[in-house]
């Protein structure tokens, strides 16, 4: 294609679906959020659909069946809408066993130097690539579910904090939350009541029994949009797309 400015042409806000990564603690309900967006269809890497009734692959065990059935998607014809990985921190160790096999070794780590974490980084360029396929091409939105995990966090303008971050190592963690347009941590919201006897105070957690998604970074977690959402939204696919979609949601 010829470059000149006769090619600019005008984005359109939430022309295709949206690249979303949704991390948290075990049982807040990350594969429910799933299940519930647009005729999905699991990639499943973990035993975490008991009670869920979904569409689903027979339980991935490899790096080389992720890539096929990404591929199946991609070739066959079916009216699935949302393509969902369950999870990211499960598929990970395949991802390693690929590299290490690639060298002859039993585990990434017996790669001098770190090497190999650096070579994993194009096997999931290539994974996401395949989702950008789907999403490009076959129409279909991309949810990532991830478990979290407390990192200590040195930033380089204020003292170190920990924070909920994505259960991967670092440089996956960096090229996961890059490609994707929204990474919300999954979370029950907690109310605090404050109890006096009189003569001192105290503070103490209730859960509310609501679930939230946060979509704005804190420094308490990881998290981010490129819709410029509100922080807080309800842990359900169709509160996301109202928030995406405020004017078709008031229709």
């Amino acid at each position: 294609m010829a470059i000149s400015l006769a090619s600019i042409s005008k984005t359109t806000r939430n022309a295709v679906p949206p690249r979303v990564i949704v991390h948290g603690q075990g049982g807040v309900g990350k594969s429910t959020f799933a299940a519930s967006a647009y005729r999905s269809i699991f990639l499943p890497f973990e035993d975490g659909l008991s009670g869920i009734e979904v569409e689903a692959f027979p339980r991935l065990t490899s790096y080389d069946d992720c890539i096929a059935a990404i591929g199946a998607l991609a070739s066959d014809a079916h009216d699935f809408g949302t393509v969902v990985i369950d999870s990211l921190d499960w598929l990970e160790p395949h991802v390693w066993a690929r590299v290490a096999a690639a060298h002859g070794k039993a585990s990434i780590e017996d790669i001098p130097y770190g090497k190999g974490y650096a070579e994993a980084l194009p096997l999931w360029r290539t994974i996401f690539d395949g989702l950008n396929h789907l999403r490009e091409k076959r129409g279909m939105a991309v949810v990532l579910i991830c478990h979290s995990q407390v990192k200590r966090f040195e930033a380089p303008d204020s003292e170190p904090f920990d924070r909920y971050e994505l259960k991967l190592h670092k440089g996956a963690s960096a090229l996961a939350v890059e490609w994707a347009d929204i990474v919300g941590f999954a979370h029950h919201e907690t109310a605090i009541k404050k109890d006096s006897n009189g003569f001192q105070t105290r503070a103490r957690g209730i859960a509310t029994g609501r679930r939230l998604l946060r979509v704005v970074e804190t420094p308490a977690c990881v998290a981010k949009n490129r819709y410029a959402l509100p922080e807080l939204i309800e842990l359900s696919w169709p509160s996301l797309m109202a928030a995406m979609n405020p004017a078709a949601a008031a229709a």
